[in-house]
């Protein structure tokens, strides 16, 4: 491996080492609570180090959130390039969203709960983001089952827009209400699919 290739390593293993910092600040303290001093303690290093690969918080959390939508859209591509049904490959995706909440409650707080570091949706939709691919790749396969005939005919990104309601209904109760028997929340994300998608059926 040569000098230019080991800087390089040496850069994105830094840059792996502040986002995970970051994260972490983010998750136990919350946005207010997150300030970059705090995080040049937590690794080591002085503000001015960091300022070299993120401008501020919020570059760090965009980046925190991008690196989210890029997995999803990687997950929802592999399950497109495998399912030739279009009702079965929404079911896949929209369980692994709701599933990912579950499993990862701080995670998708800190992404969906938090300060939105896109904007508007306007804003969101103008400027090229994962966060934006990852929308219209979910949005294609509605339209996918739509045209299949398996859906009615509502305006697509209504269809998108109740389905992220349910899942942050569901991941939501799971992360603020003590009551809620997370032991049984599997079976209440595949109730709630099966009764949403009756509903949404031609």
């Amino acid at each position: 491996m040569g000098v230019t290739e080991k800087r390089a390593k040496h850069k994105e293993a830094f840059r792996r080492e502040i986002l995970d910092s970051a994260r972490e600040i983010f998750i136990n303290d919350g946005y207010d609570g997150f300030s970059m001093r705090k995080l040049a303690e937590k690794i080591d290093y002085s503000p001015t180090t960091i300022y070299l690969y993120f401008r501020n918080k919020d570059d760090l959390l965009f980046a925190i959130c991008e690196e989210f939508f890029a997995h999803f859209l990687a997950e929802l591509n592999r399950i497109r390039s495998v399912s030739p049904d279009p009702v079965e490959t929404l079911h896949q995706a929209f369980f692994y969203f709701i599933n990912f909440g579950l499993k990862n409650p701080d995670q998708y707080k800190l992404i969906f709960f938090t300060k939105s570091v896109y904007g508007t949706r306007e804003e969101l939709f103008e400027k090229e983001s994962m966060a934006r691919n990852t929308y219209f790749v979910f949005k294609e396969i509605v339209q996918d089952c739509i045209s299949a005939g398996k859906l009615r005919e509502i305006e697509v990104d209504v269809i998108v827009d109740t389905l992220t309601v349910v899942s942050h209904g569901v991941v939501a109760k799971n992360i603020y209400c003590a009551n809620f028997l997370k032991e049984r929340s599997d079976r209440v994300a595949h109730t709630l699919i099966d009764v949403l998608w009756r509903g949404l059926q031609k």
